[in-house]
């Protein structure tokens, strides 16, 4: 796992449209860059959904708001369409990124393990050092914990 005062890694994906993204494109401004594991599940549908709700008071502090996940493009496509989430949803299918971050992990459902994505989310300040991060996210309280800190950058 990546440590907060440290450069966050850059890293180049798709988005939705399928256009492509560098962490460096976001440079100049705060950015929360969040990973979460599945597109259209319950806590990964809240945690974006908040993120939605309070995305005024994020373009008030000159915040940017970006996701990933391993779903494809296409996954993302629909799952912003059909919640109307007004951030750029990256793919990264080859988890490349998600080993970059420190987020893939061994998990353990119903005695059964997998690897997949840890919910954790970097605040990253202007200057691409990470600011704050968030591991063990609760989805439905997230996005006000993650606005009181980006306020404060």
């Amino acid at each position: 796992m990546l440590k907060e005062n440290t450069k966050a890694p850059d890293f180049e994906l798709l988005d939705e449209d399928g256009t492509s993204r560098k962490l460096s494109d976001y440079r100049g401004a705060p950015l929360v860059l969040y990973f979460y594991p599945k597109d259209n599940t319950p806590g990964c549908t809240t945690e974006a959904c908040n993120f939605r709700d309070n995305y005024s008071d994020y373009q008030t502090a000159n915040v940017t708001i970006v996701g990933i996940s391993t779903d494809s493009v296409k996954s993302h496509k629909k799952f912003k369409e059909k919640y109307q989430l007004p951030f750029p949803l990256l793919s990264d299918p080859e988890h490349v990124v998600c080993e970059k971050y420190g987020v893939w992990s061994e998990k353990q459902m119903m005695g059964k393990k997998y690897m997949g994505i840890l919910r954790t989310t970097f605040v990253i300040n202007k200057d691409g050092s990470i600011a704050k991060i968030f591991e063990g996210v609760k989805p439905t309280e997230h996005s006000k914990e993650v606005l009181e800190v980006v306020k404060k950058l």
